[in-house]
């Protein structure tokens, strides 16, 4: 697919290139002890708070036995536990355990320092225009990232939304 591209979007579509090819750098130097399947699902949970099975299959773009055999995976190394639903007894939540929240914020703080030693690398006045733009930064984060309401309604994206059981 070829995306045409004009002057006034020029530079935003080299930026948006640049922190893709940034991000997937990143992604590939991620430690590999669980799958990025399973530390989206972490997340998501850290997120959203204690979800359903099917819930969390339909957000992470997954079918439901698989995501039942992820949780299992997560389950038995600690990351996570199943709960009875309090709102309905024969449901079953999958929540964070204070070991997957640590996971997850060892992971983060890991990729944080990896991003830092590069940026060390970087010529002084190339450090200080990525310093000016973490606010932009941090805002382009909070616009991706949908809150537990989103999440709910399959934040994936609308293919994930007409996979909802």
């Amino acid at each position: 697919m070829l995306i045409a591209v004009n002057s006034t979007t020029d530079g935003r579509f080299a930026a948006a290139e640049a922190l893709y090819r940034l991000m997937t750098t990143a992604v590939r130097q991620l430690p590999r002890d669980i799958s990025l399947t399973s530390a989206a699902t972490l997340a998501t949970i850290e997120r959203t708070g204690p979800r359903r099975i099917t819930d969390l299959a339909v957000v992470e773009g997954v079918t439901q036995p698989s995501m039942t055999a992820l949780v299992t995976v997560l389950e038995r190394s600690g990351l996570a536990e199943r709960r009875q639903d309090p709102r309905d007894q024969r449901a079953v939540l999958v929540a964070l355990t204070e070991a997957g929240a640590a996971y997850l914020r060892a992971r983060r703080r890991a990729g944080a320092e990896a991003f830092a030693r590069l940026i060390g690398k970087l010529a002084p006045g190339e450090a200080a225009a990525l310093l000016a733009a973490v606010p932009a930064l941090r805002h382009l984060h909070d616009l991706a990232s949908p809150g537990p309401a989103a999440a709910d309604q399959g934040a994936r994206g609308p293919a994930a939304a007409r996979r909802r059981p």
